[in-house]
């Protein structure tokens, strides 16, 4: 406290004057009280972008893990379809409830399609030069839009995890 102030403060001797309620009495400096508006705005906008750029990015990552595992259950349905045909002269499953893989969810939420040829191959998903994908069966996952349609070359089944090529290709529509 400068010495003016202090006799000032000493000749009052009033605990209702301005000594008594001023920052020094406390030990805090003035202007030190907190954060100015530029200071909240400049780390909200920070936030803002460093937001802006983290989003996308794990969307990015969740699609790609949530692929990965249609993918994964694809893998493992075709594995025990297979299993069947073995035991059934080279027979498919007429439907997934037959090998007990009817209640799997694709990650998002969908049960798995699958169509057996046994009776022929009528309503095959259909590739760019229009031939089915492929021989025995097809199964299938409609992907994160829920939609799908015969022939991959229609928008809505671009996104759909597809077994191709009597399993030797299993992916994204557009990716075949």
């Amino acid at each position: 406290m400068p010495p003016i102030r202090r006799l000032m403060c000493d000749a009052l001797r009033d605990d209702q004057s301005d000594c008594a309620r001023g920052p020094e009495r406390h030990g805090v400096r003035s202007g030190a009280g907190g954060y100015t508006f530029i200071e909240l705005s400049l780390v909200l906008c920070i936030a803002a972008l460093l937001s802006m750029i983290a989003v996308p990015g794990y969307k990015r990552y969740v699609l790609r893990a949530q692929t990965a595992a249609a993918i994964t259950d694809i893998g493992r349905i075709q594995l025990t379809i297979g299993r069947y045909m073995l035991a059934n002269n080279g027979q498919p499953p007429a439907n997934l409830a037959t090998i007990g893989m009817d209640a799997m969810v694709d990650p998002w939420g969908k049960p798995y399609a699958y169509l057996s040829f046994a009776n022929g191959n009528g309503g095959a998903r259909k590739d760019k030069g229009l031939h089915p994908l492929n021989t025995d069966y097809d199964l299938y996952s409609f992907g994160p839009d829920g939609a799908s349609s015969l022939p991959l070359t229609a928008k809505v089944s671009r996104d759909d995890i597809i077994r191709a090529n009597d399993g030797s290709f299993i992916g994204t529509a557009v990716d075949y």
